[in-house]
């Protein structure tokens, strides 16, 4: 039985599908038999997965792709790493990595230049720097609220959490007990985007950054009145 993988032909057998425990062999695998003639548990494991894979449109768990493919899970969890590996061995243009928790094939680093020239076609579509200042003191300080991102940069992040906000980077997270002031952290995305499985794998800059106490006044929030950032609304909104 043979696949498709990235335009080029190979055989299941020989890539460990039919024999290996990540290969999802098994008695439904018959040569010469057309897919649609097979369950789902009777298709091969490593090409289900690399077609499943090809439409999600977040990070897949290795829990949902078993049961979609009522496969063990310690069977899938084989075969992508297996894929993983085959990819990078191969030298392919593409990856797949186990990010925020779940499986996602990404374009690999050395041809990022190619995908930004594709994607991108002129248009500037990078975060500014104000965005990528408040988007780290949000990684390292959540659950926190504008006021106190604000304290942290010295100016007002109003417009700039709104950016963050509509591009998915960080989310609401309930309210602050004594002020009743909105608390931001960031997202599943977030992680994404940054090829984290979790924020214990963020860079240790945290002892960098000033502490909230050391900046703020002697309010609450400690709301001071700084210039916008890049937006032309200057009110500070929790």
């Amino acid at each position: 039985m043979s696949g498709v993988a990235g335009g080029e032909a190979y055989d299941v057998t020989e890539a460990g599908a039919g024999t290996q425990p990540g290969g999802g062999g098994g008695p439904g695998e018959r040569a010469g038999a057309p897919a649609g003639a097979l369950g789902v548990d009777g298709l091969a494991l490593k090409p289900a997965l690399e077609a499943v894979l090809m439409v999600v449109d977040e990070p897949a768990t290795e829990e949902h792709l078993a049961r979609v493919l009522q496969r063990p899970r310690r069977a899938v969890a084989l075969a992508l790493r297996e894929l993983s590996d085959d990819y990078t061995r191969q030298g392919r243009g593409f990856d797949l990595r186990l990010v925020a928790g779940g499986w996602r094939f990404y374009s690999r680093a050395e041809y990022a230049d190619a995908v930004e020239s594709f994607v991108l076609d002129g248009q500037q579509a990078r975060l500014t720097q104000a965005a990528l200042e408040t988007l780290a003191v949000v990684a390292y300080r959540q659950p926190v609220s504008r006021s106190r991102v604000s304290a942290v940069r010295g100016v007002n992040c109003d417009g700039v959490m709104r950016t963050l906000l509509q591009r998915g980077l960080v989310e609401e997270a309930g309210t602050e007990p004594e002020t009743g002031a909105i608390l931001y952290r960031t997202t599943n995305y977030f992680l994404e985007r940054m090829g984290l499985r979790g924020l214990d794998e963020l860079p240790e800059l945290a002892p960098f950054l000033p502490e909230a106490d050391a900046v703020e006044g002697d309010s609450p929030e400690g709301i001071p009145s700084f210039d916008v950032d890049d937006s032309g609304d200057s009110q500070t909104d929790h």
